[in-house]
C-alpha cells in the first residue's frame, strides 16, 4: 500500500488539533473524508485541510468510500454504541483513549471487533512520543541484558497543568446547533457517585495507567489507593512496586509529567511534554552505574523534533500498511478499565 487512505469520523475540538491536523501531512497518508453532524463545522474543516467529501454521519462515509482506516475522535462514553456500528466496515479504526466509560461496555465493544475481523488501535499517545519509545526500548534491553541488575520499581509523576500548551490556536468552529447525542449507559456496579468519579479518574489519569503497563512490559494490579485521591500503589505479575502520584500539586503555563524506571544499578527517567504540544519530544535521562570499577554513565540522548500526536498518526499509519503493530489494542485497552475499577474500589471502598 502507497497510500493509506483515512477517514474521519467527528472533527471537533481534538479531531482537528489532535488527529487532522497530523494526518494530513503524514508521508504515504490521504485523508479523503469527514463524517461531522456540524455540517458547516465539517466544510469549513475540510476547506482548510483540502479535503473533498464530506458527509453527515459515519453510516454515509462507510457506505460511500473505500477507506483503509478510520479515526474516530469522539467522546468515549458513546464509544459503546458508535464503534460495533463502525467496525461492520471492515476497516482499522483509531480512537482516543480510554476504551470506554465502563468495563462492561468495555467487553461489548470487544465482542463487536471480534467479529469484525480487524482491529482497534486506542490512542495512548503518550507510548508514541519519541521520547517512550526511546527509554521503552532501553528498558526492555536492560531487562534482557541484566546490565544494572533486576527491575525494582516504577514511578510515574503526574501533576494538573497546562495540558493543552497552545494547541488549540487556529481551531475552527461554527454556530451549528449541538446535537442531542445518546450515551452509553452507566457501570452496573457502581452507584451514580462512584461512577462519576471513575469516569471522572479513566478521563484524566488512564493515560498513566496504561503507561506503567507499557513500562513496566506485563501486566499489574492496584494494592493501595490513598483516600485523598493523590497515591495509586500497584505491584506488577513479577512483583515489582508502581506508584502513580495524582496531581501532588498544581501548574499554571507548564506541564511536569515523569516517569521513573529504577534498576538495581541505575535508572532510566522519562519527562513528558503537555499532550497538544506542538514539535516538542520528551526528554530521556539513562544513569548506569554497574559497579566492578566502571565509571557509572549519565545518557541524555539528542530526539528529533517530533511530538507524539504526530507519532502516533505515524504509527497508526504504519500499522495500516503492516509495517508495525498497534502502539495499544484494544483488549489491552480494556485491561486500564479494569485496573481503574481495582483504583476506585481501594479509594471509595465501593
Amino acid at each position: 500500500m502507497d497510500t493509506a487512505k483515512i477517514g474521519f469520523v467527528g472533527v471537533g475540538g481534538m479531531g482537528q488539533m489532535a488527529h487532522l491536523r497530523n494526518y494530513v501531512t503524514v508521508p504515504g497518508c490521504q485523508v479523503v473524508a469527514i463524517a461531522e453532524v456540524k455540517q458547516k463545522q465539517a466544510r469549513l474543516v475540510a476547506e482548510r485541510y483540502g479535503i473533498s467529501k464530506v458527509y453527515a454521519n459515519a453510516e454515509e462515509m462507510l457506505a460511500n468510500e473505500e477507506l483503509d482506516g478510520i479515526v474516530a475522535a469522539q467522546p468515549f462514553t458513546r464509544h459503546g454504541l458508535l464503534l460495533p456500528e463502525i467496525y461492520k466496515a471492515g476497516k482499522p479504526v483509531f480512537t482516543e483513549k480510554p476504551l470506554a466509560g465502563s468495563i462492561e461496555v468495555g467487553e461489548k465493544i470487544l465482542n463487536a471487533l471480534k467479529s469484525s475481523g480487524t482491529w482497534h488501535m486506542v490512542g495512548y499517545h503518550k507510548r508514541s512520543d519519541p521520547a517512550t519509545m526511546h527509554a521503552k526500548a532501553e528498558v526492555d534491553k536492560l531487562k534482557e541484558s541484566g546490565e544494572l541488575g533486576k527491575l525494582r520499581y516504577v514511578r510515574i509523576l503526574m501533576p494538573a497543568g497546562d495540558w493543552v500548551a497552545n494547541g488549540f490556536i487556529g481551531i475552527l468552529g461554527s454556530d451549528d446547533p449541538a446535537p442531542a447525542f445518546e450515551w452509553d449507559p452507566p457501570a452496573s456496579d457502581m452507584d451514580e457517585e462512584t461512577y462519576k468519579a471513575y469516569v471522572g479518574f479513566v478521563n484524566y489519569y488512564i493515560h498513566q495507567v496504561n503507561l506503567m503497563r507499557h513500562l513496566l512490559g506485563e501486566p499489574y494490579k492496584a494494592t493501595y489507593a490513598e483516600k485523598s485521591g493523590v497515591l495509586f500503589a500497584g505491584e506488577s505479575d513479577s512483583g515489582v512496586a508502581c506508584v502513580i502520584e495524582m496531581s501532588p500539586y498544581h501548574t499554571t503555563i507548564d506541564w511536569q509529567e515523569s516517569a521513573l524506571v529504577a534498576f538495581e544499578r541505575g535508572y532510566v527517567k522519562l519527562d513528558l511534554p503537555a499532550p497538544l504540544a506542538y514539535n516538542r519530544p520528551g526528554k530521556v535521562e539513562i544513569f548506569k552505574d554497574p559497579g566492578g570499577g566502571v565509571i557509572p554513565q549519565l545518557i541524555i540522548p539528542t530526539l528529533p523534533w517530533v511530538h507524539a500526536m504526530r507519532q502516533q498518526a505515524m504509527n497508526f499509519v504504519a500499522a495500516i500498511k503492516g509495517e508495525r503493530k498497534p502502539m495499544c489494542d484494544a483488549p489491552e485497552a480494556l485491561e486500564d478499565l479494569k485496573v481503574a475499577r481495582q483504583y476506585i474500589h481501594l479509594q471509595r471502598g465501593v
